[in-house]
């Protein structure tokens, strides 16, 4: 059993069982956020995938030919109290010799718990054909996962797993990855980490079980007039355990310097997405998420900005890539 499926069990009959249950709102959200998880990835999502692709696949760094940096913070089902919170920042540039690195770190916030995810990221990258390029990636690097049953919870409990405060566990992450590319396409396959470990073992029969991920990602950029662009996209996740996640955009960019698109993910939101490009070096970007599932009813929808920020080696960028 899952550490989220444990919590919810757990809370459930401590919500019951209370006779305070006006102090116990942050249990019940985070009920809810059992259930939806317990059908998801484990990982951090993100709606504007498409504008990092570094966090799902490590074979990405340094395809853009340049540095890039780009930091992003998602607020997930406004108004729920413990409602998932992200923020990552990230860095990729090539080097010589067909090399490429990267480095992201995740910061991941759900309920009582916390994570950190910290990943060095490299890629080799051959010629394949006229057109494209394949890149092979690996990624190694920790995680810290923090559980903390007294932030903002009143729990009238006899059990361990509620009495021992903040918790703290740190386990290794190795991945790899294939990043297949062209100037207007690209595929990719990763493992985010293959190693399996498993957290707070002893911590009263709880458990969390690193599942094996999957993740399928690609883009086809088109031509559609002389000043637009059209990407349709799309990102598969598998997960050990639980269904297939699938999230499909499509996107125009106008005139190189303004975007507008649409997203969906299978079962769970409608999206609009909007960019801008403030500069021919800096790049913010905007997402809505509309819930489609029960908890519609309770949040008023996730929030998701981003910044990339590019470094060149000549001052101006002749033609930005869509991706």
């Amino acid at each position: 059993m899952s550490l989220i499926n444990q919590l919810t069990e757990k809370l459930l009959i401590n919500i019951f069982n209370s006779n305070q249950m006006k102090n116990n709102l942050i249990l019940y959200i985070i009920v809810l956020l059992g259930f939806q998880i317990a059908h998801a990835q484990q990982d951090p999502q993100f709606t504007q995938y498409t504008l990092n692709p570094l966090s799902v696949n490590s074979a990405y760094a340094g395809s853009r030919g340049h540095i890039s940096i780009i930091g992003l913070h998602r607020s997930q089902w406004v108004g729920l109290d413990g409602a998932p919170r992200t923020t990552t920042i990230s860095v990729d540039a090539p080097l010589k010799n067909r090399v490429g690195v990267g480095l992201s770190i995740v910061q991941d916030e759900l309920g009582p718990s916390e994570e950190t995810y910290t990943d060095a990221n490299f890629s080799y990258t051959i010629p394949v054909s006229r057109n494209f390029k394949l890149a092979f990636g690996l990624k190694a690097g920790f995680r810290l996962l923090s559980l903390d049953f007294n932030k903002g919870t009143r729990v009238n409990s006899n059990d361990i797993a509620f009495q021992q405060g903040l918790n703290n566990e740190f386990f290794p992450t190795f991945g790899a990855g294939l990043f297949l590319h062209s100037k207007k396409k690209y595929f990719g396959v990763s493992i985010p980490n293959v190693l399996n470990d498993k957290q707070f073992a002893d911590l009263s029969n709880l458990q969390a079980e690193e599942r094996f991920h999957l993740f399928f990602i690609g883009g086809w950029v088109m031509d559609i007039a002389e000043s637009v662009k059209f990407k349709p996209a799309f990102l598969v996740k598998h997960v050990q355990g639980t269904p297939l996640s699938v999230d499909v955009s499509a996107n125009f960019l106008i005139q190189e310097r303004f975007s507008l698109g649409v997203s969906y993910r299978w079962d769970d939101s409608a999206s609009g997405l909007a960019g801008f490009q403030i500069s021919p070096n800096l790049l913010i970007s905007y997402a809505y998420d509309f819930t489609t599932t029960d908890l519609e009813i309770a949040n008023s929808g996730t929030h998701e900005i981003s910044l990339r920020f590019d470094i060149f080696k000549d001052r101006i960028l002749k033609s930005p890539r869509f991706f």
